[in-house]
């Protein structure tokens, strides 16, 4: 910022930072108070706010949204957590004594290490997660419905906030 000045020698011009007069021509500078008058501690300013209505198809939205991420993070979950217990050898040993409990002498008895392969362990997930999906988006989306009728009677939810230092 640029302040202007005229003394006897004519305009001048001198670049002060913003926001900051420059000095007086006496010489003297402002200086913040700093007796009785002036405030020690900052006040923290509060707010009473009141959810009144929430948006249904904001609502629907966002659980979409976050369902999606949910059931991808359980599809990998599944994944990790499969390749883990067929690391350590898990449905080997358990699908070993499982066919020697379900057979007999002429057929092998149940196949668990077929039953619970990788693919089908992947689709029984992904069908898990869409069913996920839907009815976590739906049931969002009612309850954003069912709070709306319910704050037209009560008035919903009240909220204080702070601002913080």
């Amino acid at each position: 910022m640029t302040w202007v000045t005229s003394g006897a020698g004519g305009a001048s011009s001198r670049t002060v930072r913003a926001g900051i007069p420059p000095h007086s021509p006496s010489g003297a500078v402002r200086r913040p108070r700093t007796g009785a008058g002036a405030r020690t501690a900052p006040r923290t300013r509060k707010a009473r706010l009141r959810v009144a209505k929430a948006d249904p198809w904001s609502v629907m939205k966002v659980s979409f949204l976050l369902s999606i991420a949910l059931g991808i993070c359980s599809i990998v979950a599944s994944a990790v957590l499969w390749m883990v217990l067929d690391a350590m050898g898990v449905f080997s040993t358990v699908g070993g004594t499982i066919s020697e409990a379900t057979g007999s002498n002429e057929s092998n008895g149940f196949d668990l290490q077929s039953f619970l392969s990788l693919p089908h362990v992947l689709m029984f997930a992904a069908i898990i997660a869409v069913i996920d999906v839907v009815l976590a988006t739906a049931l969002a989306t009612l309850g954003a419905f069912i709070y709306n009728l319910s704050a037209g009677f009560v008035g919903g939810i009240e909220l204080t906030l702070a601002e913080d230092e």
